[in-house]
């Protein structure tokens, strides 16, 4: 009931679009629940980012990955700054991220979400209130662990994270990550003359000369950017969705022209 509010008062074209709700009961007598949506026919975007060893999928292009985060970036930038009243996703991750048939990115799953501005007690006070900490491990804004308020800068810890997964390759709950080393940490001190170090390999295979190897680099590194600056530790300090998705934008569209004009 609580997503069913929440997905009833937004509508952005890349926020997943709910059909029905179905209420029975299964075959064992218990009672049964379920949201429909429209089919996804590729999935989420875990499943490019990190395939099982028994999976034969292909590695998302640079410009599949740069359109994924515009998207992504918008759909933040509409539930912050322009749905009335405002929310907060709270567990914003690549598996919560679903992928169209055209690979249009829709953000999903909004069971923890937050609606901010408008007292939804009558609805909610259950859904949010018996969780401790809101969102996934790896994913969470740290001063959510904290007790800290749920804000839109959670959503942009989230995001920054989820970005940096990405264009890394690696998870933010990868072993590597142990004594004090994070994904954040880790874009830190590779940013910004040793990103080529730390990047997935596999996005600059397609580049055959040094020209087009280094603007591609420069490219991801402007998105490593953004991530690094969303995934900040402390809240004031990151960078909000309105301008994450400006900057985006521009670094998307600037590889579309050099690469497809």
């Amino acid at each position: 009931m609580a997503e069913l509010e929440i997905l009833r008062q937004v509508k952005h074209r890349n926020l997943i679009n709910i059909i029905t709700s179905c209420t029975s009961i299964d075959s064992r007598g218990n009672d049964f629940h379920a949201l429909v949506f429209k089919f996804m026919p590729n999935y989420s975007l875990d499943k490019w980012l990190h395939p099982g060893a028994d999976e034969q999928w292909h590695k998302l292009s640079l410009v599949q990955l740069l359109n994924i985060a515009v998207h992504v970036a918008d759909a933040l930038d509409y539930l912050h700054y322009n749905s009335q009243p405002s929310i907060i996703h709270c567990d914003l991750k690549p598996s919560n991220i679903i992928l169209g048939s055209d690979w249009t990115a829709y953000v999903a799953d909004f069971g923890i979400s937050k609606l901010v501005g408008e007292s939804m007690d009558r609805y909610m006070s259950n859904s949010w209130n018996s969780v401790g900490i809101r969102g996934t491990i790896g994913y969470v804004a740290p001063e959510y662990g904290e007790g800290g308020q749920v804000s839109a800068a959670g959503d942009s810890y989230s995001f920054g994270i989820t970005l940096l997964e990405m264009f890394t390759g690696r998870a933010p709950t990868d072993d590597m990550f142990t004594k004090g080393l994070s994904l954040h940490l880790f874009a830190e001190m590779a940013f910004p003359d040793k990103i080529s170090e730390i990047i997935d390999p596999t996005l600059l295979q397609p580049f055959d000369n040094d020209a087009c190897l280094d603007t591609a680099l420069a490219r991801i590194t402007s998105a490593i950017r953004v991530g690094i600056s969303c995934s900040k530790k402390a809240p004031l300090e990151r960078m909000s969705m309105k301008n994450a998705a400006v900057e985006l934008h521009r670094t998307r569209d600037s590889v579309l022209e050099e690469y497809f004009v």
